[in-house]
């Protein structure tokens, strides 16, 4: 009975391995497939290389199908208004807050300039007060010089008495025309961010 088992094992050992040897399957290789696009996200703003025409995005940024953040653009401005004592073109201390203020904007806004109007009250002889007026904004030029403001970007004009604010003729309405004015605007934009669960809500 054993020697019948052995024999039939090795017939069955036989007969497969025929039969494998008959199913032997020609080996193809693996296609290469053929990707035309970069699918890669550099900047991981969620909009592929191939389509980004913003390559740096900040990664806070809420961003359009261009893969570029969506900017909000604004004004700032400042102004200044320096009031002189009669017949005086000094600078009072207490208006040194205003020009370290326009400095500084100047400074933070370096496309702008500023155009520094002095006027004088209804007092006294007009060509003397045109002088006196070009003298108080050119001291207040002066003044941004020292902090640095280039004196390209600014500009002097003096009024004299043709342009007064008060009409009045009290020491008041005197005092309000005695003065150097200026304002300056400065346009910025800023990228908007996209809302998360980690946003803050302004209280």
């Amino acid at each position: 009975m054993k020697k019948k088992l052995i024999t039939l094992a090795l017939s069955v050992v036989v007969t497969t391995g025929l039969s494998f040897q008959s199913m032997a399957l020609e080996y193809i290789e693996t296609p290469v497939p053929n990707q035309i696009n970069d699918l890669l996200d550099d900047d991981n703003d969620g909009v592929i290389n191939a389509r980004d025409l913003c390559a740096e995005t900040p990664r806070t940024s809420e961003i359009d199908n261009d893969g570029c953040g969506t900017k909000i653009s604004a004004n700032d401005e400042v102004s200044i208004l320096i009031l002189f004592n009669n017949n005086s073109a000094e600078i009072n201390p207490g208006f040194q807050r205003q020009i370290n203020t326009m400095s500084d904007f100047l400074s933070e806004y370096p496309e702008t300039s500023v155009e520094l109007q002095g006027y004088a009250s209804k007092v006294g002889n007009t060509q003397y007060n045109l002088k006196l007026s070009k003298r108080r904004a050119n001291n207040v030029r002066t003044a941004l010089l020292n902090n640095g403001i280039d004196e390209s970007r600014i500009k002097i004009v003096g009024f004299g008495d043709t342009k007064l604010t008060d009409y009045g003729n009290d020491e008041i309405s005197h005092a309000r025309n005695r003065k150097v004015k200026a304002t300056v605007v400065g346009s910025y934009e800023s990228i908007n961010e996209e809302w998360t669960i980690f946003t803050t809500i302004p209280k």
